[in-house]
């Protein structure tokens, strides 16, 4: 519950943005309309979502500087914005969730755009409104954003009239002027029994439900599930309404996961980049913006908010296994070996491709450089021919590559690199008939326990030596997670050890020896 000092600097800060919004929502710009010009121009917006959100919210949608003030570009709708407020307006009796990546508009849209279009149809759609969040107070605070734009908008307020409420968004509750109730309700309340006279809600909205401690824990997720699919949705009349949930997938076990396992509920997936790494919503970042996140946050942020791909420590690999050191120079190495892993044969950039180099050095295995990348096959291909230039004048580094790749796409790539720098890339294919992947990389994990295993500390915050750091820690079978970079260490070590058995191995020559009688 928050305290006395905490409403009251919410308060402020609420003001400041009702501030904001009547300054932004100028009418200016319809000075000598008609009324038969208004009536046509309203009409339009009720019919069209997309230019409804840009008339009525330009402050959502525009991109300002954050020192000055200034327009930096305006924000369109994405498409999958548009798509689900027409499900929405389409299906009176809906049961959806809406599973988008974190700052995709999941919550300004689904709890402020689409219910005032709603309620601003010629037949209006939408009575009482619920919004559920976390806490009562988190809750309580989505219900700000609306009586600011009820109250504040200026364009609003001269197409529909003023819609000045009975009550504050503090106090939990509050209708608008044209009878439309909105309450807020906190995770776990009881919301039985939820009426305005005659009408129970027809509009709930259940906001970010999912935390990581709620997740932590399957039993209260259970609970909250049970609360949300009996006492939530038996708030509306008998079913009847929008009950839908946003939010993005943190973890598998989950609210939002089990409601979307759940018979007769539409779900929307949407994650942050597609097949071929661009971003979904290209009206408001680009792709170098995207990967610039992706480079900050790191792997298994990116996939957990970003990808609806939650990653939790595996069960094959530990943390603490996870040894650095000062490498040696080259040339002290008994073997060398690069192993790359290319995932897909094709050009797309979707999928990881990794490169390993380790090597020997008595008992110890050290990984001496790395390349785990969403990339194309040409940059991949690149950053190998500049390793072999990096190292050819001072070690004999062993290309390898499994040969189930070598072919098509991937050696058209290596010959046209090699024909620009004046040589072809030595490498060689791994033709051994491997067993299952997991099975394979198990096998090695034992090495990374008795800490034969180190990692170059030169490299330690690089994004490479990273991002494959998080997938072998996150491998566990059943996973969804990328395994290009284990599986490469995997070959990459199993050409190291065949090395060492092969050297080891000494045969006896000699007359056969009689078997003795044991009996």
């Amino acid at each position: 519950m928050a305290t006395a000092a905490e409403k009251k600097q919410a308060y402020e800060q609420w003001k400041e943005h009702c501030k904001r919004v009547q300054s932004i929502t100028d009418t200016a710009l319809l000075a000598g309309e008609t009324p038969a010009q208004k009536d046509r121009r309203i009409l339009r917006l009720q019919g069209n979502y997309a230019a409804f959100c840009e008339y009525y919210f330009p402050h959502f949608l525009t991109l300002r500087d954050k020192t000055t003030g200034e327009v930096i570009r305006t924000i369109h709708n994405a498409p999958f914005h548009n798509a689900a407020a027409a499900k929405v307006k389409g299906t009176p009796n809906l049961k959806a969730v809406f599973m988008w990546p974190r700052g995709h508009a999941k919550s300004t849209h689904m709890d402020i755009f689409v219910p005032l279009w709603l309620m601003f149809q010629p037949k209006r759609l939408i009575n009482f409104m619920v919004v559920v969040g976390k806490s009562e107070d988190s809750a309580t605070r989505l219900l700000g954003d609306i009586q600011a734009e009820l109250e504040h908008n200026q364009r609003i307020i001269a197409d529909f009239g003023k819609q000045q409420g009975n009550a504050s968004w503090q106090d939990g509750e509050f209708k608008a002027a044209n009878g439309v109730k909105f309450l807020a309700c906190g995770r776990g309340q009881s919301p039985r029994g939820l009426r305005d006279r005659e009408a129970r809600p027809d509009y709930i909205v259940i906001d970010d439900l999912d935390d990581d401690e709620l997740c932590r824990n399957e039993k209260r997720v259970h609970d909250i599930t049970d609360w949300v699919k009996e006492a939530l949705f038996g708030a509306l009349d008998v079913g009847r309404g929008r009950f839908i949930m946003v939010g993005n997938l943190i973890s598998k076990n989950s609210v939002l996961a089990n409601l979307t396992k759940t018979k007769g509920v539409h779900v929307s997936v949407i994650k942050a980049i597609d097949k071929n790494g661009e971003p979904v919503w290209r009206e408001k970042w680009t792709k170098e913006e995207a990967q610039e996140y992706r480079d900050f946050v790191g792997y298994r942020a990116w996939e957990k908010e970003m990808m609806h791909n939650p990653i939790v420590d595996g069960t094959i690999f530990r943390a603490d296994w996870i040894r650095y050191k000062k490498l040696p120079r080259l040339s002290k190495y008994e073997m060398l070996v690069c192993y790359t892993d290319p995932s897909f044969k094709s050009t797309t950039s979707n999928d990881y491709k990794a490169c390993r180099l380790w090597g020997k050095i008595g008992k110890e295995l050290h990984l001496i450089d790395c390349y785990v990348r969403q990339d194309t096959v040409s940059g991949m291909v690149r950053w190998l021919y500049d390793l072999y230039e990096r190292t050819r004048d001072t070690a004999a580094v062993q290309f390898f590559m499994e040969a189930n790749f070598m072919q098509d796409v991937i050696l058209d790539e290596f010959e046209a690199e090699g024909n620009l720098r004046g040589y072809q890339l030595p490498i060689m294919p791994d033709k051994r008939k491997k067993p299952d992947k997991l099975q394979r990389i198990e096998a090695v994990s034992p090495l990374w326990e008795r800490g034969f295993v180190f990692y170059n500390e030169k490299l330690k915050e690089s994004p490479d030596m990273q991002t494959g750091i998080e997938q072998t820690l996150a491998l566990e079978r059943g996973s969804r997670i990328h395994d290009d970079a284990p599986d490469a260490d995997e070959g990459a070590i199993w050409m190291l050890q065949r090395n060492s058995r092969q050297e080891s191995f000494q045969p006896v020559f000699g007359k056969r020896p009689t078997a003795k009688n044991i009996w």
